[in-house]
């Protein structure tokens, strides 16, 4: 039973590495990209910090998540290279759509600055804390169902982070509600990053299925 509890927590441990290591790598290509033609912040301070911290509050329920039966049918290692290739996968996925965003922003739409960074949280949070229930199997997300607690302290979070900008707490960051067809954009590309992330994450499965199948 120990050593079943040793690697459950070992897989978990995984989980939590690539959730947090690939959107943080692809909101730091997002702003050194927008750096390079914005006059203005994509998104202000005080908003990455919320912003980051709901995203952890999304992830409270990781170490009590299910883990699939080859995690603990034998011994695992820790393999930088496949943590590294996951990352410069999906990283650099959630910059193109965060691109997307500002492109959508500022062509289509012509909102003003407050706008523009309201819809990049908005779109932001959405697609951070919904790639979770992706990342964090190498199955099929419908096949493989998170535990509860995850399920809940996910989909709090999200809640949180969609309606903040439009309550009196919104002023305090600086948000402004963008128009509702902006919306009804952002949750177009949403959409589309969820299925783009479970098709490339079929890339990065063949390197931790080697790390699964290496025994100390």
């Amino acid at each position: 039973d120990g050593v079943e509890e040793g690697r459950r927590t070992f897989a978990n441990i995984l989980k939590y590495v690539r959730m947090g290591a690939s959107p943080n790598f692809g909101n730091m290509l997002s702003m050194a990209a927008a750096s390079l033609f914005l006059p203005f912040l994509p998104m202000a301070p005080t908003q990455i910090l919320l912003n980051n911290l709901l995203y952890d509050v999304s992830e409270i329920g990781i170490p009590f998540d299910t883990v699939r039966p080859e995690a603990v049918a034998r011994p695992q290692v820790w393999d930088m290279h496949a943590l590294i290739r996951f990352a410069a996968v999906m990283g650099p996925l959630s910059s193109v759509f965060d691109l997307l965003t500002f492109g959508l922003l500022l062509t289509a739409f012509h909102v003003s600055v407050p706008q523009f960074q309201t819809a990049w949280f908005l779109e932001s949070m959405a697609t951070q804390i919904l790639v979770i229930f992706i990342i964090r199997t190498n199955g099929r997300p419908w096949r493989d169902a998170p535990r509860p607690l995850l399920t809940a302290s996910t989909l709090c979070a999200l809640a949180v982070a969609m309606a903040a900008p439009f309550t009196p707490i919104g002023k305090w960051f600086g948000f402004q509600p963008p128009p509702l067809e902006v919306g009804l954009g952002l949750g177009f590309l949403v959409g589309i990053y969820l299925v783009s992330a479970e098709l490339l994450k079929r890339y990065t499965v063949g390197s931790i299925r080697r790390q699964l199948s290496t025994s100390s």
